[in-house]
C-alpha cells in the first residue's frame, strides 16, 4: 500500500476533513471521552492524516511532555504504515511541531505570543492545530470564541480539541454532546465520542456538518491500538 492509498483508504475520509482544509474554511472539531480512553490517539490519527497530505500540524499538548507526545506519533505512524511503502517518514514528521504547556498555564494570550513568534520568523505556520488537554470545565464560551477568532486571524483553518466527559454528569445537548461541552457544541462542526461497549470500542459521530455519513454513525476502534478500523 503506497502513501496515496493509505490516505484514500483512511476511515477519516468520511469526516470530510480534507475538503474543509482545501477550502480554507475554518472548522472546529472535538473528540470527547472519559479520562484515559484514548482521545489523544484519535487526535494523533487526525493529525497524521493531515501531515500525510502535506499539511503542517501544530500539536499543543497541555499537561504532557514533548517526549511522550512524540512517542504517541511514532507509535501510531508505525502502526498506520505497517503495510505501506512510505519511504519518507522523516519528511512526514517534519510537517509537525509540538508545543507543550503545563496545566493551568495555557491561555489564548500565551498561545498567541508563541504562535505569532513562529509565524513571523517564518519557522512554522500550521494548517491544522491540535489542542489536547484543554480545560473545558474551567473555561466557558467566551474563551473558546476568543481562541476561534485568534486562529481565524492567523489563518489556521482546521482546529481539533479533546475534552473529558464525566460518568456522573448526565447533561447532554440536543445532539447528544456530553457535558462540559453541551452548552457550546454549536461552536463545533464535528464532535466525536469514544464509547466503550463491553470489549468493543466505538467512535460515535455525534455531530458532523460535512460528513459523508449521517450523525449517529459509529466507527470501530481497535481496542489494543485505538486505530480507527477500515471498513
Amino acid at each position: 500500500m503506497a502513501k496515496e492509498e493509505l490516505i484514500s483508504s483512511n476511515p477519516l475520509r468520511v469526516l470530510g476533513i480534507d475538503r474543509k482544509a482545501e477550502e480554507g474554511t475554518q472548522s472546529l472539531g472535538l473528540v470527547m471521552a472519559r479520562a484515559g480512553l484514548g482521545k489523544t490517539a484519535i487526535l494523533v490519527q487526525i493529525a497524521l492524516d493531515s501531515m500525510l497530505r502535506g499539511n503542517r500540524v501544530l500539536h499543543v499538548a497541555i499537561g504532557e511532555s514533548i517526549e511522550k507526545t512524540r512517542e504517541r506519533y511514532d507509535d501510531i505512524l508505525a502502526l498506520m504504515a505497517e503495510d505501506a511503502k512510505i519511504s519518507d517518514l522523516d519528511e512526514v514528521a517534519q510537517n509537525r511541531m509540538i508545543m507543550t504547556f503545563k496545566e493551568g498555564v495555557f491561555s489564548r494570550a500565551v498561545l498567541e505570543e508563541r504562535l505569532k513568534d513562529l509565524i513571523q520568523q517564518d519557522i512554522f505556520k500550521p494548517d491544522c492545530l491540535i489542542i489536547d488537554g484543554y480545560d473545558f470545565d474551567g473555561n466557558g464560551r467566551q474563551a473558546m470564541e476568543d481562541l476561534k477568532t485568534l486562529m481565524a486571524d492567523l489563518g489556521v483553518a482546521v482546529i481539533w480539541f479533546s475534552a473529558i466527559s464525566h460518568r456522573d454528569d448526565t447533561r447532554v445537548s440536543a445532539d447528544g454532546v456530553p457535558a462540559p461541552c453541551h452548552t457550546i457544541d454549536d461552536l463545533f462542526e464535528v464532535v466525536l465520542l469514544i464509547k466503550p461497549d463491553g470489549n468493543v470500542m466505538n467512535l460515535d459521530i455525534l455531530k458532523c456538518a460535512y460528513c459523508e455519513v449521517e450523525p449517529g454513525t459509529t466507527l470501530l476502534l481497535d481496542p489494543s491500538t485505538m486505530l480507527i478500523k477500515r471498513s
